[in-house]
């Protein structure tokens, strides 16, 4: 059962969550530029960052290493 939860902590962190911040991010980013709104797109650059890099912070918690 823990190899489970293991998978299954890995498996959000790693491929859902960076994928939906990521996601969002583009929103924020392309809804900030167009309508000229500048907390939108720095809300969007720091999901974005957040995307690629709270993976390497969160795994090895998760993993236990």
């Amino acid at each position: 059962m823990v190899e489970t939860e293991i998978i299954t902590g890995t498996l959000i962190y790693s491929h859902i969550l960076p994928v939906a911040l990521g996601f969002f991010s583009v929103i924020f980013i392309a809804n900030g530029i167009m309508d000229r709104h500048l907390p939108y797109t720095l809300i969007g650059i720091v999901l974005f960052l957040a995307a690629g890099i709270l993976p390497f912070l969160i795994l090895p918690f998760v993993v236990g290493v």
